[in-house]
């Protein structure tokens, strides 16, 4: 158990890098198979050496070894998250290879997810259809729910999200948003659909207050949807059931 808590460490630190790399590149259109990795404010080519998860990092003092300014944070930052993510699918789903490798896999879609809507306000198609290949193929193999089932979860999601781009004629929701929500429903399947929404709503709106209290924002800022519709995944996967439960007797 060790072993493989530290080999799946170690992995999603490898993984948590190409996430930070890809995540970089895709929005801002570079090729993630153009040439090593280069620093975004001298563009010097990176060594291997000074390339390594986390450890170069540490090692440099979390500066560039060519001009000296500051790495930014969110690339140790992606690594560890990697990392940690890795280490608690596999805790979760110990000898239960197919599913851990599907988890993993879509971890790592709706991370790259996250981390483009959250610095540039999209969500690529790209990494939705993937995401939705891998949720029905997975759902073939294995009969762990019912492809047409899950699919009518992800559009019955997408659709309520369409009502409020087509009210708000866009400004309160994007199509990206919406288009997710197709990948999201199917993840979190019909019975918890409607929670994980309504979970994605809270947390958008308790952060959106504190960035107005904070200014950080104004009330007609857009605030990218897409990181809060990821974030409430897992906890309605982890505790979905036990919130529905409490709102039943409520």
């Amino acid at each position: 158990m060790f072993l493989q808590s530290v080999f799946l460490f170690v992995l999603g630190l490898v993984f948590g890098s190409f996430v930070s790399a890809l995540s970089y590149r895709y929005p801002n259109g570079i090729s993630v198979m153009k040439g090593r990795s280069f620093c975004p404010k001298c563009k010097h080519q990176i060594s291997w050496y000074d390339n390594i998860p986390l450890l170069s990092f540490l090692l440099l003092g979390g500066k560039c070894r060519s001009c000296k300014r500051p790495i930014s944070w969110r690339y140790p930052a992606i690594e560890l998250i990697t990392a940690l993510g890795f280490m608690l699918i596999g805790m979760t789903f110990q000898g239960t290879t197919l599913q851990g490798a599907y988890s993993i896999f879509i971890f790592l879609i709706l991370e790259l997810i996250f981390i483009i809507d959250l610095e540039h306000q999209i969500i690529p198609d790209s990494f939705i259809f993937l995401g939705l290949f891998l949720s029905l193929v997975f759902s073939l193999v294995t009969n762990h729910q019912s492809p047409i089932t899950n699919l009518f979860s992800g559009f019955l999601a997408a659709s309520l999200l369409m009502l409020i781009h087509l009210f708000t004629r866009g400004r309160g929701m994007g199509l990206g948003d919406v288009k997710f929500a197709v990948l999201g429903g199917m993840i979190v399947a019909l019975n918890l659909s409607l929670i994980w929404l309504f979970l994605a709503f809270l947390t958008g709106g308790f952060i959106g207050i504190i960035l107005i209290l904070g200014k950080k924002a104004g009330l007609k800022d857009k605030i990218a949807f897409g990181p809060f519709l990821v974030i409430s995944i897992p906890i309605t996967l982890i505790w979905g059931e036990k919130i529905i439960g409490i709102l039943l007797l409520h």
